[in-house]
């Protein structure tokens, strides 16, 4: 299990008034108000709602 690469997002502004499709990337990425931290697995799924609402997040590796 130690192969799988994973990434850690924060939400760190807030959802109110953004895109409903942005809103909809920060629930599938498990981000459900500020402060809040997901560990997600990196696919390209996952990475492609990071870079959709890269402006919203801090990424740790």
């Amino acid at each position: 299990m130690s192969d799988v690469k994973t990434i850690k997002v924060t939400l760190v502004k807030s959802l109110i008034g953004r895109l409903e499709a942005h809103k909809a990337c920060a629930r599938g990425l498990g981000l459900r108000r500020m402060n809040s931290s997901s560990v997600v697995i990196d696919t390209p799924e996952n990475r492609g709602m990071v870079n959709k609402i890269s402006y919203l997040l801090k990424v740790e590796g």
